[in-house]
């Protein structure tokens, strides 16, 4: 009879530094991931006693957890690949994969120097445990874990004087541990609508799901990404009083890029959704609607940058001014990545047939229904 496959049960050892005091370094070797596999071993056995009928993969290296809380979950997924190619019983079913010449030996494995200033490292293992024992054994996993989950004093010390560095705390974490810790986390700065988006992405990809942010931004995710009502298209939908509105639109554009930056970083993409009536183009962090063509009649188009306290160009909007204090509107774009806003001019003037200059209007312009505008006469 075929030998059943194992089941993957994802745990972490979760390292939280002397605050200023990342390690200099973000992997193992292959005979320090060997060294360290062995010292969570005993950890384990002494936790947990069943973990010596399952074995034990180990990646040595650090991580941020945007980076192991990803769709498909691709850390996790290519160590149990590689640990389920190793003859089964080899390495007294203990097996580690570090680095050789700098390189660890898949790349969803290598992490990244961008989060290597975050206050908590994670090493990602797997216990890879029969199917008749996977259930049990998950569930003392639970248990013991968030109740009595701290390293050993051998393996806490082996840390500290491998990476160079000291630590306040480290303990070891189921995936639902860390899921629930983050959860907790974005709570706690208010991205509580994020974290139900991403968390139906990380675990039960095939729904739809449908939030709004706190500032009132219609999200929803399907298909793999997160799609957000255009700044237009909230605009529309708002009353009150003008200056209010301007200020309440700053407000949702900063909180659109904070979505954008974390979203990427947990390598789910972020779409924006504009009202259906218009032309759009969504490129590499930023947004695109056109209203209207050149007439011929006004002045050659002009890029106007709206622009807001702390958070520079809000928006840009192609405009033409005419006789008589009259200025028609082309197009808005939206922003949402630094990087994106270079390209996204030279694709505005080209597009337009307007000058490469950005004139900018200090504040954010709206007209008398409470729209993106643009001044009648040009500025200087």
């Amino acid at each position: 009879m075929e030998a059943q496959t194992p089941i993957a049960l994802p745990i972490v050892l979760a390292l939280e530094p002397v605050a200023g005091e990342p390690p200099a370094r973000l992997t193992l070797t292959r005979d320090e991931a060997a060294e360290l596999a062995a010292l969570v071993a005993t950890d384990l056995h002494a936790l947990v006693p069943q973990v010596d009928a399952a074995r034990l993969a180990l990646a040595g290296a650090l991580f941020d957890q945007v980076e192991l809380l990803r769709p498909g979950f691709p850390v996790w997924s290519t160590l149990d690949e590689l640990a389920r190619r190793v003859p089964r019983g080899h390495l007294e079913n203990v097996v580690a994969f570090g680095s050789h010449d700098g390189h660890m030996p898949a790349q969803p494995l290598e992490p990244s120097t961008l989060y290597a200033e975050g206050p908590m490292r994670l090493l990602p293992m797997s216990l890879l445990a029969p199917a008749e024992l996977a259930e049990e054994l998950s569930d003392q996993l639970e248990i013991q874990l968030v109740g009595r989950g701290e390293t050993g004093a051998l393996t806490a010390d082996w840390l500290m004087r491998t990476l160079g560095i000291r630590l306040e705390h480290v303990r070891y974490l189921s995936r639902n541990d860390l899921l629930a810790l983050t959860c907790v986390q974005y709570e706690h700065v208010n991205l509580a609508p994020l974290w139900s988006l991403l968390e139906t992405a990380l675990l039960t990809p095939y729904r739809e799901e449908s939030t709004m942010s706190a500032r009132g931004l219609a999200l929803r995710y399907a298909d793999g990404k997160v799609l957000a009502q255009s700044p237009s298209q909230w605009l529309a939908g708002q009353g009150g009083d003008i200056a209010e509105r301007a200020h309440a639109l700053a407000g949702i554009v900063f909180e659109l890029r904070q979505y954008a930056a974390l979203l990427d970083a947990h390598q789910l993409p972020l779409q924006l959704q504009p009202a259906p009536t218009l032309a759009v183009e969504a490129g590499d962090g930023y947004l695109l609607e056109t209203l209207a063509a050149a007439d011929a009649r006004y002045d050659p188009p002009t890029l106007f940058a709206h622009e807001a306290p702390g958070l520079g160009v809000v928006a840009i909007t192609v405009g033409q001014r005419g006789e008589q204090g009259q200025s028609r509107v082309l197009a808005h774009a939206w922003p949402l990545k630094p990087q994106a806003l270079g390209s996204l001019l030279a694709l505005l003037a080209d597009r337009h047939g307007s000058a490469g200059e950005l004139h900018a209007l200090g504040r954010i312009m709206l007209d008398g229904d409470g729209q993106l505008a643009v001044p009648a006469t040009i500025l200087h």
